[in-house]
């Protein structure tokens, strides 16, 4: 009898992962075994990343906010240790955008925080 390989799936299998590595450089775009590893090292890091993402645009917030409360006198940890005392609830992304596209009303929690004892 002789040997069944389907050669139908695997071949549909190998044009499904080279579709999506199209856009990749070199030999990763077009020879099979490159353009697997390559493609699952690309989902690795995507896993990754999508949690990097977030301690990313943690940091940036917190430079923003920073650089804000500097111009105001206060560093940014005496900012947050006050704002927590003075019991206004917003957290750091809001805080980055008052600060960047609002800077008034950024500059009116500054001066309810420093009114904080």
């Amino acid at each position: 009898m002789p040997r069944a390989v389907n050669h139908v799936a695997s071949r549909r299998r190998r044009k499904k992962i080279l579709k999506r590595v199209k856009g990749y450089f070199g030999r990763r775009k077009n020879v099979w075994t490159v353009a697997k590893n390559a493609y699952e090292k690309a989902l690795l890091y995507a896993y990754r990343d999508r949690r990097q993402k977030k301690r990313d645009f943690r940091r940036l917030w917190i430079t923003r906010i920073n650089a804000a409360v500097r111009q105001h006198g206060m560093s940014y940890s005496q900012f947050m240790g006050k704002l927590k005392k003075a019991g206004i609830e917003l957290n750091r992304k809001v805080l980055a955008d008052l600060a960047m596209n609002h800077p008034e009303a950024f500059e009116a929690i500054v001066q309810k925080v420093k009114d904080v004892k």
